[in-house]
């Protein structure tokens, strides 16, 4: 927990003190959070960077699935999982489950008594409030359901999705960088970022600018670009294709894993935060616990390995 405490600026437990900022630090690039905006009839209408990440993904995500249906000899016995037209019927699914999900898992993983209080800003999705594990949450449930309509299977069919899902991830965490949000915890290591805004410079034991992890580019590098490296690896080079459920657990088990990992750096949501728990645990004893991203990436962690020691327990029984 040492140095935990050390990267996090945070003791065990806490002691009150002061922290001078090193003057090595990065500033944070100025980028305005819209791509452009136009008014008419008196209304405002932007497009968003993240909004265009959401786009880019999807179809990013929807071109890799088309490409590896349309690649007969990644599959078991040459024979894809489902033809191209069924790829962009499920899309529309997908689709529904990362928003719906997304929305429905912050609400009730991060949301809060407000949203009891007022239930109607549920669908309030213009004011921003996206949970990862509930849209995850969501696209299983889609493809629970197309597969059971069409009569596909069901393990086959998530390693598919999980093939296209890293590209989403990716460009999601860069736009959370450009709109200054998810940043992580204070530090004075040199490639920290000193994120505009009130809340990100209320940094109680810094004197001066306060630098804080830029977590969105940590997540952007392991559950973007290196877990969709290894999967198109495993798929196109490894047949992982062939073995069902090895893909999609190694989605599980490697955002699992990134995630928990970079849960130590980044700043935890605001509700979480007391004056006897300032790391923001969900679950705490003592000074040690877990965050509610930890907390959530555990049952992914666990059915991820279930899923690749099933899958390689197959493989060896059937060759």
């Amino acid at each position: 927990m040492g140095i935990i405490a050390r990267i996090c600026k945070v003791d065990f437990p806490p002691a009150a003190r002061s922290i001078s900022v090193m003057n090595a630090m990065l500033t944070f690039p100025n980028i305005s959070p819209d791509i452009f905006s136009i008014s008419l009839f008196g209304m405002t209408f932007a497009l968003r960077w993240y909004a265009l990440a959401y786009i880019v993904g999807i179809i990013l995500g929807w071109r890799i699935s088309l490409r590896a249906v349309r690649n007969a000899p990644l599959w078991q016995a040459n024979t894809p999982i489902m033809r191209p037209q069924q790829v962009e019927d499920l899309l529309f699914w997908i689709i529904l489950g990362v928003i719906l999900g997304g929305r429905l898992g912050y609400v009730l993983f991060y949301g809060g008594a407000q949203y009891l209080q007022e239930p109607q800003r549920i669908l309030a999705l213009w004011e921003g409030g996206m949970s990862f594990h509930g849209g995850a949450l969501g696209v299983i449930a889609a493809i629970l359901l197309f597969t059971w309509r069409k009569k596909l299977a069901v393990i086959s069919t998530g390693d598919m999705v999980a093939l296209g899902l890293a590209p989403g991830l990716l460009l999601g965490r860069i736009a959370n960088f450009i709109n200054a949000e998810l940043w992580g915890r204070q530090t004075d290591l040199p490639w920290g970022v000193a994120f505009p805004g009130q809340a990100a410079q209320f940094c109680p034991q810094v004197t001066g600018i306060c630098a804080r992890h830029p977590s969105q580019l940590y997540e952007a590098l392991l559950e973007g670009l290196l877990l969709g490296l290894l999967l198109i690896w495993l798929a196109w080079k490894r047949g992982g294709l062939k073995r069902p459920g090895l893909i999609g657990g190694t989605f599980l088990a490697g955002y699992g894993i990134a995630r928990f990992m970079v849960e130590f750096v980044r700043q935890p949501d605001a509700q979480f935060i007391s004056e006897g728990n300032p790391l923001g645990l969900a679950f705490h004893l003592n000074g040690f616990g877990l965050t509610m991203g930890q907390i959530l990436c555990l049952p992914m962690m666990l059915v991820g390995a279930f899923l690749i020691l099933r899958a390689n327990r197959r493989a060896s029984t059937t060759a």
